[in-house]
């Protein structure tokens, strides 16, 4: 079937002109679109094979400079679970849409309220009481049709977080709460998959890359069931500016991390006062975690 889809892309392909002045050939949406319908085929799947063939889908142009045509296939391949998909979450969600990763797992199992419409830009006036999992839904298939989402609206425990996060090649942290972030982690140690740690509270913001073996969220928290529920933010808020400024350096991490690129914020804290104009890190002694 791939072969098939390569041929029916090579014969639609056009050349179009990059900023740079390069020729390249690529394929509009609406050519995914008509292949995908003709075919039988998922748009994720046509895209990946028109970037096989070295064809580039227009709304990738812009990544290419940065990740080339192999970087943006291996996006495409990846799934990442996002869990909670609140103020953090929300913006990670249309970051990595963007970007165009081609399978999300977003997992909340909560509803929007009004105090969340300073922050969580999936939520609007309209979308008070509904699901952040069907919003986050709708803003994925209105931004990239081409990305598979898969809304999990559930509680997550230590039932059900293997079974959640299993065949995932990356977790990203997006939660409100210290002991689920705990429990995700060890559960990712666990899987062997890698970590995107970020949380907020008033103008301050932290990111954290964890790999499996890493000593990570204990480092910060502390561990055996005396982290505390909530952090600082019950106390400062969470204003509108610091989860987009958080949500896309856990973006970028992601991607470096999936594309294997060098300096990762790994044995690291990396912490940001959005106020006082800091940017600093703080060094995190690895411990043997098995």
């Amino acid at each position: 079937m791939k072969n098939d889809l390569i041929r029916k892309l090579e014969a639609l392909a056009e050349s179009y002109k990059a900023p740079s002045g390069d020729e390249y050939r690529g394929i509009s949406l609406k050519v995914v679109e008509a292949v995908s319908a003709e075919a039988g085929a998922s748009r994720r799947d046509v895209e990946i094979a028109a970037l096989e063939a070295g064809i580039i889908p227009l709304r990738y142009q812009r990544n290419i400079g940065s990740i080339g045509i192999e970087g943006q296939l291996k996006l495409r391949k990846a799934r990442v679970a996002v869990i909670g998909a609140g103020g953090l979450g929300g913006t990670l969600i249309e970051l990595l849409s963007r970007m165009g990763i081609g399978e999300l797992l977003v997992i909340d199992s909560d509803s929007f309220s009004e105090d969340n419409l300073n922050r969580q830009i999936l939520c609007t006036e309209q979308d008070i009481g509904r699901s952040k999992v069907e919003a986050a839904r709708r803003r994925i298939v209105s931004i990239n049709s081409a990305v598979d989402m898969d809304a999990r609206q559930v509680v997550v425990s230590g039932d059900n977080v293997d079974a959640l996060i299993k065949g995932c090649d990356l977790v990203i942290d997006a939660l409100d709460t210290i002991p689920v972030r705990l429990l995700v982690q060890e559960a990712a140690r666990r899987l062997r998959i890698p970590l995107i740690h970020g949380a907020i509270a008033g103008f301050l913001g932290e990111v954290m890359t964890i790999f499996p073996g890493d000593r990570g969220l204990e480092a910060l928290f502390g561990g055996g069931g005396n982290a505390p529920e909530k952090g600082i933010e019950v106390q400062v808020g969470t204003p509108t500016v610091t989860p987009m400024a958080i949500a896309a350096l856990q973006a970028m991490e992601a991607i470096k991390v999936l594309l294997g690129m060098m300096g990762p914020i790994r044995h690291r804290l990396l912490y940001l006062d959005l106020e006082q104009d800091v940017l600093s890190g703080v060094r995190i002694a690895n411990a043997d975690t098995k």
